[in-house]
């Protein structure tokens, strides 16, 4: 099992200008990445023995997740989600209720944009967009775009440290940003075992480590924001049921952290179910 991460890890070593960061702008799938897990198992056949652990997980509750919604980026605050969605006509900033799914705020984002990762410093949402090079403030009392930023690249994943904007571009980079300035600080590239760990898509800072979604996986990495290297994998295979999928259902993705009450979220994209999940060493 083991040697089947590593292969799917270096595999999604991609670069995003021939990998999108979830489907195109109509909404259709992503075209199928040029390289492929066979390509790269030579390569990662020879590194040595890994000791990353392998995590699985539990379901502790299962909620109401709208099953429209192209969920790039999800923020738990103050006993409630903020979600961004994603599709170019669909993309949105939403404050969800957390038992019932209901949408009590929404800001509708222009439908030349195609929303992508989330975080929240203070009084301030700052929403990314995939390949406008640009991304949004946010005013969290009324939604309001209070200013606009640019993205040297594309925009993937987003969260914070309460210090930095770290931001994922769906390569095996994060980066950390000034959320004044916008300024790049620092970059560290992420690795498992030595090899790159690519497609890294929505984020969330998780007691000092940025959990991350591989785009296209069920997998989801534990990475140590100092050095970059890999803490941890979290299969989450199986966690959507079959009955709970149709032809739209599309990717896990999705990450929040309820840091009051230590509590972990993960939804995917056009999900009709959010889960509070534990985690367990497998």
């Amino acid at each position: 099992m083991f040697f089947t991460l590593l292969m799917t890890l270096a595999a999604c070593d991609q670069s995003s200008s021939t990998t999108p960061a979830a489907a195109t702008a109509s909404g259709t799938a992503a075209p199928t990445p040029t390289r492929t897990i066979e390509a790269d198992a030579a390569s990662v056949a020879k590194a040595p023995p890994a000791d990353v652990p392998i995590y699985t997980y539990e379901v502790v509750n299962v909620l109401p997740h709208d099953p429209t919604a192209f969920t790039q980026g999800l923020v738990y605050l103050d006993g409630a989600f903020l979600e961004s969605t994603g599709l170019n006509g669909q993309s949105s900033l939403r404050l969800v209720e957390v038992q019932t799914g209901r949408v009590a705020r929404q800001h509708e984002v222009p439908a030349a944009y195609f929303a992508e990762g989330l975080a929240v410093i203070g009084d301030k949402a700052f929403q990314l967009t995939w390949q406008n090079h640009k991304g949004f403030v946010y005013g969290l009392a009324d939604f309001q775009v209070e200013r606009e930023f640019s993205l040297d690249g594309e925009g993937w994943g987003l969260t914070t440290d309460g210090h930095w904007l770290i931001l994922s571009d769906g390569t095996d980079q994060l980066q950390f940003l000034d959320p004044a300035t916008f300024e790049i600080k620092r970059t560290v590239r992420v690795s498992v075992n030595g090899h790159p760990a690519g497609r890294l898509n929505e984020l969330e800072y998780v007691k000092g480590e940025v959990f991350a979604n591989i785009w296209g996986a069920d997998y989801i990495v534990r990475i140590d924001p100092a050095s970059g290297r890999v803490t941890g994998i979290v299969d989450f295979s199986g966690l959507l049921p079959p009955q709970d999928r149709n032809p739209n259902t599309d990717v896990l993705n999705g990450i929040a952290y309820d840091t009051v009450g230590d509590r972990l979220f993960v939804t995917g994209k056009r999900w009709p179910k959010l889960f509070e999940v534990r985690l367990k060493s497998r």
